[in-house]
């Protein structure tokens, strides 16, 4: 069968919406008798006939009904394509996939996206949520351009990329005013926390198996009454006075101020720490090169400094054995790449 004329298909279809030849030669500007034959070797090239004559008028056959059918989606499509074109060369915006993994605080990680819409060129910002495993997945076919995670890429996955540590935080344990005060009033921290209501973050988290072995280590027993894949559920769990949560250090600030809670005290053995994952050794996409220099200097550049001017010695606890067996506390990883 010869290719289809789309010229022809036109024709067909203002014909079959508009009711008559003589209606659609108004529209398109054209004569009958150059419609009716446009039409005609249209119905020769599909072997079909698409109209049959009732009375003075014309009437789809059902062949006809179908290819109309057709010709509906590929107009239709073929709209959709002209909008695209026309907001692309409007907007002139450089697209950015950015997948954050469902353990990484939602606070930290609009704090280090959203400088990305602020670069001189305009940004087109996509965000893809979800477990760690399947946005590396994304990462792999070119579907995303980064994906923070508070982990390196597994080395079991085959998937090429490089890992970019943005930052790391120690813990603050928070809780609302109205629980605080129905803790023991003589112990400090963090005995307090001992047999005090607690929210834990959930197994796919990071920190989660530290925060167990330093609870070991230090001999508390913390009444978990809830665990939580979702940090901000986890807040507004703590915001109600349902338990006591940690958060990174580094938000601190914004933690108490936005969930009304106090900061109860510092947990520096453990660090919590955040990668931008890439198919890229060398970061060069200007989005993924601001959202790094925000890390550094303003996200994490802030604990880091107020670590130093304290001297580290806030409720500084032994370091304990992590997941692997490596040391818990804060370690700065070598950028090297994954097989």
């Amino acid at each position: 069968m010869a290719a289809l004329n789309y010229k022809h298909l036109r024709y067909f279809w203002v014909v079959a919406k508009s009711g008559a030849i003589a209606r659609a030669g108004e529209q398109l500007h054209l004569t009958p008798q150059s419609i009716s034959g446009q039409i005609r070797e249209l119905e020769e090239a599909l072997g079909v006939a698409l109209f049959r004559r009732v009375g003075r008028g014309l009437e789809l056959t059902d062949s006809g009904r179908r290819i109309l059918g057709y010709a509906e989606e590929i107009f239709a499509l073929g709209d959709e394509l002209l909008d695209a074109v026309r907001d692309q060369t409007a907007t002139k915006s450089l697209p950015f996939a950015v997948g954050i993994a469902d353990s990484v605080p939602k606070s930290v990680a609009h704090r280090l996206v959203e400088p990305a819409l602020h670069l001189p060129e305009p940004v087109r910002l996509i965000c893809r949520e979800g477990r760690l495993t399947a946005l590396l997945a994304e990462l792999a076919i070119h579907r995303l351009d980064m994906v923070i995670a508070d982990r390196p890429m597994p080395a079991n996955l085959n998937v090429r990329g490089y890992n970019h540590l943005l930052g790391e935080s120690t813990l603050t344990v928070f809780g609302a005013a109205t629980l605080v005060e129905t803790l023991r009033p003589n112990d400090s921290f963090p005995a307090m926390l001992d047999g005090a209501p607690f929210l834990l973050p959930g197994e796919d988290v990071a920190i989660r198996p530290r925060l167990e072995h330093w609870f070991e280590a230090q001999r508390l027993h913390p009444r978990i009454i809830g665990e939580f894949d979702d940090s901000a559920l986890l807040k507004a769990f703590g915001q109600a006075g349902d338990g006591l949560f940690v958060a990174p250090t580094a938000i601190a600030a914004y933690v108490c101020e936005q969930y009304r809670v106090t900061s109860l005290g510092r947990i520096d053995s453990i660090a919590e720490q955040l990668f931008a994952i890439t198919t890229e050794r060398r970061l060069t996409h200007p989005a993924i090169v601001a959202i790094s220099q925000v890390a550094r200097n303003e996200v994490f550049g802030d604990a880091a400094r107020s670590t130093r001017a304290d001297g580290g010695a806030h409720h500084r606890e032994p370091t304990v054995a992590g997941r692997n067996g490596q040391a818990a506390g804060p370690t700065r990883p070598r950028r090297k790449p994954l097989p």
